[in-house]
């Protein structure tokens, strides 16, 4: 048995749990995020969802956002999937797919029309994952950066 809710300042530990195993950066900078968030600080993310076992623990995340620019996308009101996850135990149980088929409902209640994601390149599970719940593939890139020292 699994359950799906936005989350709640009572969630924090398991939230930055599962967002700790999906991004491995500072701790601290996970909890400054998720504190914000909890303040009222919505931009991104704007909603979080969150999936939970039979004991109550939390085996995923979907954070989403809306965007004005999204490439490939037709409107200015895109709801957007900043991140998601699944604890591996987890993984193909349905755990993603009902966490997206919330973030669709989210996003259809905000009063978006598209939804758009993005994945690494080189990160297959995400690539076949978003392929089998029906995004459609629209371009790939390589971003680069060159940080610049004042002469």
């Amino acid at each position: 048995m699994m359950y799906i809710r936005a989350a709640e300042r009572r969630d924090l530990d398991e939230w930055t749990r599962l967002r700790v195993a999906l991004w491995p950066d500072d701790f601290e900078e996970h909890l400054a995020e998720a504190d914000r968030f909890f303040a009222g600080d919505r931009r991104e993310p704007a909603e979080v969802l969150l999936a939970f076992d039979d004991e109550g623990h939390a085996s995923g995340f979907a954070e989403l956002s809306i965007r004005n620019i999204v490439d490939s996308c037709t409107t200015d009101r895109v709801a957007y999937l900043e991140g998601w996850y699944v604890v591996p135990t987890a993984r193909r149980t349905g755990v993603g797919a009902a966490l997206i088929a919330a973030a669709e409902r989210w996003a259809l209640e905000q009063g978006c029309t598209e939804f758009g994601s993005d994945s690494l390149i080189d990160n297959t599970a995400s690539l076949l994952a978003h392929h089998a719940l029906g995004f459609e593939e629209t371009s790939r890139v390589v971003n680069f950066r060159k940080k610049l020292a004042p002469r």
